[in-house]
């Protein structure tokens, strides 16, 4: 026999807070306080934290398309 057939054993990881890298508490889940969970939402609002995306900015405006605020053009 080899050592192929000896099944794994899952081990758990013990979350790690995203800002300092403290272990996670469960009342703050995934940060450790909320200091972190606090600093994390303020880079998310100024725009630290952008999600990639193909479009272009602007494109979605309406004063860009021409339509009025009901989204009707005319």
């Amino acid at each position: 026999m080899t050592d192929r057939n000896v099944p794994l054993r899952a081990v758990r990881i013990e979350p790690k807070c995203p800002t300092c890298g403290k272990p996670a508490d469960p009342k703050y889940k995934p940060f450790c306080s909320k200091r972190c969970a606090d600093i994390d939402l303020g880079r998310w609002l100024k725009e630290s934290y952008r999600v990639p995306t193909d479009e272009v900015p602007g494109e979605d405006d309406p004063e860009n398309r021409g339509d009025g605020p009901s989204g009707q053009r005319g």
